[in-house]
């Protein structure tokens, strides 16, 4: 886990990190700057796996970020062990990610689904897009969307925590 004194590390986590986590990464980004939020941060996501390691967000992925007035920054990553002893918590798209996540060393009460932050939820994952057309892109970008002030507030409320406040 980071110092009292450093950013507090955030990484999403989908299975390749070309889709689903790029896209909560870079909406969280800008969330957590609205929020005033992005000095205390240190934002990043990986993939379970690694076979995009190098590679852009997927372009449907980048399309549906940008039409949505975001940036559609990022590089595909894998996990990597020092991962585990560095961030303070691991925001996984869905149930797979957890349970992968946490069997890798993540401790459990850093890692969360990030449609648990979204309370109007038909259901708790964030399907994966890429088998499927550009609609899928956009109704990922939409529960992202509806997850983030939830998220934000956590995230709000673990710096205070972390830096020894209430």
């Amino acid at each position: 886990m980071s110092s009292a004194h450093g950013p507090f590390r955030i990484v999403f986590i989908c299975t390749g990190n070309i889709c689903r986590s790029p896209a909560a990464e870079n909406i969280f980004r800008a969330r957590a700057r609205r929020a005033g939020l992005l000095p205390d941060l240190a934002i990043d996501s990986a993939g379970t796996g690694d076979w995009h390691e190098g590679e852009d967000p997927d372009p449907r992925s980048a399309e549906a970020l940008r039409a949505s007035g975001y940036p559609d920054a990022g590089t595909a990553r894998g996990l990597r062990d020092h991962d585990f002893l560095h961030h303070d918590l691991f925001v996984c798209m869905d149930r797979s990610h957890v349970r992968e996540v946490v069997a890798r060393g993540a401790p459990a009460d850093r890692v969360v689904l990030i449609r648990t932050f979204d309370t109007e939820r038909a259901h708790d994952d964030v399907p994966d897009p890429y088998y499927g057309g550009v609609e899928g892109f956009t109704e990922m970008i939409a529960m992202l969307e509806a997850a983030m002030d939830g998220l934000v507030d956590r995230v709000r409320t673990d710096i205070a925590r972390k830096r020894g406040g209430s």
